[in-house]
């Protein structure tokens, strides 16, 4: 399981867009549209094979019989780092190896993107949604491959939680930029950007 993407949601894809983009200092580029879950989003890449998408629900869409995912039916407020996604190889181990509800598999698809992610029911992740998301790819180039450099690196992702050593064991992530710290439930990445060092929230 490694570090795949960062996903900041807004309760309109504008506000979580502008949120990105004064965090960082850097223009965000196009998404797309998730028909499943009826939401949109806006996408920039990072260096490491990693990338940042602005996320919300997505107008057009409507209601829908169940819950979206990234817990976005219950956000109110200001746009929010609110979500990490690990990629994993083989999602079925993965998620038989925690002992926590991780989420149920749902194929996804948006133009020639194929991908699995690992949703619960509730659309809420353990931990008080600082467990991250999970994704398998089926495809052979992932997003971050094909999205434009923009002279943007993480060098540090801090995960807030109370229980953060319980966090830390259940996840299992070997990844140096990423700390489980004890705190209010909360995310905040650190970047290296074009204009020094920036703190996304």
């Amino acid at each position: 399981m490694t570090l795949d993407h960062l996903a900041v949601a807004g309760e309109t894809l504008e506000a979580a867009v502008a949120h990105v983009e004064v965090a960082l200092g850097v223009k965000m580029g196009p998404g797309g549209e998730h028909d499943h879950f009826g939401t949109h989003n806006q996408l920039i890449g990072l260096a490491d094979g990693l990338y940042l998408e602005a996320i919300a629900a997505n107008p057009s869409a409507g209601a829908l019989p169940y819950p979206r995912w990234f817990d976005l039916d219950r956000l109110q407020g200001a746009p929010r780092l609110g979500n990490w996604i690990c990629r994993t190889d083989d999602m079925d181990k993965e998620l038989a190896r925690f002992d926590v509800d991780a989420g149920k598999v749902v194929h996804l698809t948006r133009g020639d993107l194929r991908w699995r992610m690992a949703v619960p029911n509730s659309g809420v992740l353990p931990f008080d949604n600082r467990f991250p998301a999970l994704i398998q790819w089926d495809v052979v180039v992932t997003p971050a491959e094909i999205l434009t450099p923009s002279g943007v690196a993480l060098t540090r992702l801090e995960v807030a939680h109370p229980d953060a050593e319980a966090l830390r064991a259940c996840v299992g992530l070997a990844d140096p930029r990423v700390a489980f710290v004890p705190g209010e439930a909360a995310l905040q990445a650190t970047f290296d950007t074009p204009h020094g060092t920036r703190v996304l929230r």
